[in-house]
């Protein structure tokens, strides 16, 4: 029996279809991402891309600057027919995938993304009895219901996103009132 040939049955590995679009990570060239989004809207290809806000201070003046928050990153919802256009584009250096087939990006995992840039709130942290390494869930706000680990830092605690499709993970400052221990990790 030939093993060489390979079916995927696990959901998260859904590739490119013909028929429906789905989300796909592409790498662009340094600082390029927002006129790569800018041109695939104007060939009505769907982009996501997660900026976010931040304020730079200067000696002069002081600028309030939107950024992409995952650098040289851009997100596409595309069949089949609209890739080579997307590669077309001059600053598109290739889609993010493992071996030799595009990989989707699952719905849910877009979603999260897009929660999570839309939060765009940093709090002071109050001390509480969280552990470092426990698992926790946000119960408040518009992250709710995203799950992570909870890391200690410099004496603040951060709530960890770990977002498994780029090899990304995002820490952020959320109240501890807005958290509950979902699993305490292993005490010694």
């Amino acid at each position: 029996m030939n093993k060489a040939i390979s079916t995927t049955s696990d959901p998260a590995k859904i590739m490119i279809d013909d028929q429906y679009p789905r989300w796909f990570a592409v790498y662009t060239r340094y600082k390029r991402e927002k006129m790569v989004d800018q041109r695939l809207q104007e060939k009505g290809i769907e982009t996501y891309l997660p900026l976010q806000k931040v304020t730079r201070h200067y000696t002069r003046k002081v600028k309030h600057l939107k950024i992409p928050l995952l650098s040289c990153y851009i997100f596409t919802k595309i069949t089949s027919k609209e890739r080579v256009p997307v590669l077309e584009d001059q600053d598109v250096v290739r889609f993010v995938q493992t071996g030799p087939e595009l990989i989707a990006i699952p719905e849910e995992q877009m979603e999260t993304l897009r929660r999570i840039v839309g939060e765009g709130q940093e709090v002071q942290v109050q001390t509480s009895d969280f552990l470092p390494g426990d698992e926790v869930e946000v119960i408040g706000g518009q992250l709710t219901g995203l799950s992570g680990t909870l890391l200690e830092k410099e004496g603040q605690k951060f709530f960890v996103v770990d977002l498994d499709f780029i090899d990304t993970r995002l820490q952020m400052k959320i109240d501890p009132k807005y958290l509950r221990v979902v699993k305490r990790r292993q005490r010694a």
